[in-house]
């Protein structure tokens, strides 16, 4: 049975403990490409540095790219209900929970793959 992860580093370590990070990685790089905002992590990234690059991405777009941003969350299909639970009065503390949320959400995707 599905649970979704409470933490960005419960979701990797459980990737890890599945041995699918890899597979969240490309996920990652397929949906970001789906939207035209290219991200290339690369397939030996830590863990922590994959947090980092995809929240940098999220910054940026949110600052200079919002439609490109709301696209993205729309292709890889990131719950507007949690979105919009969301405090949006620090950029970079929105940035950190939109990146759990992707994560989250892609992880979601190769999760299920892997099972059925």
């Amino acid at each position: 049975m599905y649970l979704p992860p409470t933490s960005i580093d419960s979701l990797i370590e459980e990737a890890e403990e599945q041995d699918l990070y890899f597979k969240l990685i490309e996920q990652t790089n397929k949906d970001f490409a789906l939207a035209n905002e290219n991200i290339d992590i690369p397939l030996d990234i830590f863990p922590f540095e994959l947090k980092l690059l995809i929240q940098e991405k999220i910054i940026k777009l949110i600052n200079y790219k919002f439609a490109e941003y709301l696209n993205l969350l729309y292709i890889i299909d990131v719950s507007e209900d949690q979105i919009k639970k969301l405090d949006g009065s620090d950029v970079f503390k929105l940035s950190e929970d939109v990146t759990f949320l992707i994560l989250k959400r892609e992880w979601q995707k190769v999760w299920f793959r892997n099972k059925y």
